[in-house]
């Protein structure tokens, strides 16, 4: 017996950002246990494509990728998975993780902005209210964490990191390779930022540290898991919700992140970190309920001006979101 399963966008949203957020306390022990945070994030695409090995190998889609598709891996290793980790982890010690986390909260924001520049469909009002108060709810977050003052120049560096972000979500929109399955293109990618993460630990000449794993190797075990479990789905969502929803699963991971921090790690927040937590959530559920069409009756202002609503029209006959497809289930 058959039955149609809906695989739809929200209900990725919370999967990618909940396996998202588990990972942040599990990258905390590992710092903590000696190993370096290009090893973490070589574990995290290496636990993402060996995992996809054996699947796309029965299902027949483990084929070299060419031209559009080359491409599209190569852009989203490259700029999504090593560029933006090998940046985060160059700034987090010159800014602390609470400000670096304070641009993660902007990526939302800054692939709203993409999105219209590029004439995509831009959320309707309940979306735009659920992604700005999901920015208020994640720098209260991030404020009430602390964490170290950096130089102009370096917080100016920063502020590349929600444009890259937003960069990566437009782009893997825009260039998906038609046909192309959201596992092959997760396997590729993360096969290229191993390369590049590879030749990075090379170059430095510390080779790749494989034996610091060994040090904590349940949480080593369960990322890696994390990881395979997130990047189909994180694909998934990129094709069924495009940029603007995708990028949303930022502060799911940072609320998922507060909780477990607290949960398993002993960790101990203020009452800003919380209120900015609750704001967080309501937010998700502004978001979650314009994709469902929910709360139509619910009467909010515009959170934009005229002259940006009139661009946001106007541009929005340029793309078209992919409609939301049927999964059977035997």
């Amino acid at each position: 017996m058959r039955r149609d399963v809906s695989l739809g966008p929200v209900g990725l949203l919370i999967w990618c950002g909940t396996l998202l957020g588990v990972g942040f306390p599990l990258s905390k022990v590992s710092f903590a246990a000696g190993v370096s945070p290009m090893m973490w994030a070589l574990l995290v695409s290496m636990g993402a494509s060996l995992s996809l090995l054996p699947v796309l190998g029965v299902r027949g889609l483990l084929r070299l990728p060419r031209g559009r598709m080359l491409r599209y891996v190569v852009i989203s290793g490259l700029v999504s998975f090593a560029g933006i980790n090998l940046m985060i982890f160059a700034l987090v010690p010159k800014l602390g993780a609470g400000q670096v986390g304070m641009m993660f909260a902007l990526s939302p924001v800054a692939t709203l902005a993409l999105s219209v520049l590029f004439g995509m469909k831009a959320p309707g009002r309940l979306g735009l209210w659920g992604i700005g108060m999901g920015l208020i709810g994640a720098l209260l977050v991030a404020f009430g964490r602390g964490g170290v003052e950096g130089t102009l120049w370096w917080s100016l560096a920063g502020l590349a990191i929600p444009l890259i972000l937003a960069a990566g979500n437009v782009y893997r929109t825009l260039d998906w390779p038609a046909g192309a399955h959201p596992m092959a293109l997760a396997f590729w990618s993360h096969g290229v930022a191993i390369v590049a993460l590879v030749a990075a630990m090379l170059w430095q000449g510390d080779g790749v540290p494989l034996a610091t794993l060994s040090a904590v190797p349940w949480a080593a075990g369960v990322q890696a898991l994390a990881a395979a479990l997130t990047f189909p789905a994180y694909f998934r969502l990129q094709k069924l919700g495009g940029p603007v929803l995708l990028s949303q699963i930022g502060y799911v991971a940072a609320a998922v992140g507060l909780v477990v921090g607290v949960a398993l790690l002993g960790e101990r927040y203020g009452p800003v970190s919380w209120i900015g937590a609750a704001t967080t959530v309501v937010g998700i559920s502004f978001s979650v309920y314009s994709q469902g069409g929910g709360l139509r009756t619910m009467k909010l202002p515009m959170p934009l001006g005229r002259k940006t609503r009139a661009r946001i029209g106007t541009s929005c006959y340029c793309y078209e979101e992919p409609k939301l497809n049927r999964v059977k289930v035997m």
